[in-house]
């Protein structure tokens, strides 16, 4: 089905960001954060940035009731560009309206830094999370990781490493249309060659930055790399029509589900890649909606079923 009107009428005149030229990326990314934010504040919520072990910025987000959930969440980007107010207003929702406390990470851009630098930083913050949870208000039995785009790749490579090395002892992943097969091989790939918001050239200069021309492409880097998939944390999976990331998200989660791993896929018709962050479009605000459902459900201590609201 064609791309939804309120998402299309969004989107006009709305800054590109396109990967070819990091700085010009970053220029636009700015751009982009300024034209979709809305003003936002939470009494509810002690924000921090701090400078973690290893030079890894954070910025914590810590609900009044604790002990809290913990989800560390990383913003996307292409691993080339975006920062911290990327995701703020997100993660202040996550933190005022649904109780969770959120790390959220700045971790290291490509191509100045490419793999593993972004990787690393990323693991660290979630191992530090875990084990200064209290710090923070949070609960370190329920630690879990998040991101979109890039940060949903960074995301299930983090999940994927904590399996690998015993810990730390991820509850949950959300994995918003994520980044996940350098092989560029799919049909949506193939399909979606031209904006809005993100297409397969910039899928191409997202993967030369961060990869910096290696050929050994391990799966903390592509986690679609990964040849076994057991053992992983429960799962969420949003993957928008219109995405040239659409179908490895959707390999991804079928992988998911035959290795064992408790997974739920919500593939979205009408919609485009970072949708849930246009909250002037029906598809953004349900979208949203239903992410914060899904973590309040996973983050709770309970197994409920999917379909419960």
């Amino acid at each position: 089905m064609p791309l939804d009107a309120e998402l299309a009428a969004a989107l006009d005149g709305m800054p590109y960001v396109g990967l070819a030229d990091p700085v010009r990326a970053r220029a636009a990314m700015n751009d982009l954060v300024r034209a979709l934010a809305r003003p936002v504040g939470d009494e509810r919520v002690v924000v921090e940035d701090r400078i973690l072990p290893g030079s890894v910025p954070v910025r914590i987000y810590r609900p009044r009731a604790t002990p809290a959930p913990v989800l560390v969440y990383f913003h996307g980007g292409g691993f080339v560009t975006g920062g911290l107010e990327n995701e703020h207003e997100r993660c202040l929702e996550f933190a005022g309206e649904d109780g969770i406390a959120v790390v959220s990470v700045d971790y290291r851009l490509a191509p100045e830094h490419p793999f593993p630098a972004g990787f690393d930083d990323c693991h660290a913050a979630t191992v530090w999370a875990w084990e200064h949870a209290g710090e923070f208000g949070g609960d370190p039995e329920r630690v879990a990781v998040g991101g979109g785009s890039a940060g949903g790749a960074l995301a299930a490579a983090v999940a994927l490493r904590a399996r690998d090395e015993g810990g730390p002892p991820l509850v949950f992943q959300m994995l918003l249309y994520p980044v996940l097969d350098d092989r560029m091989a799919t049909p949506s790939m193939r399909t979606f060659t031209e904006p809005p918001l993100f297409n397969s050239g910039d899928v191409r200069h997202m993967w030369r930055h961060y990869l910096g021309g290696r050929t050994d492409v391990p799966a903390y880097a592509a986690p679609a790399r990964a040849e076994d998939l057991s053992g992983l944390p429960r799962a969420y999976v949003l993957v928008p029509e219109h995405d040239p990331l659409r179908d490895e998200g959707l390999a991804y989660a079928h992988r998911l589900i035959v290795s064992g791993v408790p997974t739920e896929l919500h593939h979205v018709p009408g919609a485009c890649h970072g949708f849930d962050g246009i909250m002037s479009a029906r598809l953004g605000r349900l979208a949203f909606e239903e992410e914060r459902a899904v973590l309040r459900r996973c983050l709770s201590g309970r197994v409920d079923t999917p379909i419960a609201k």
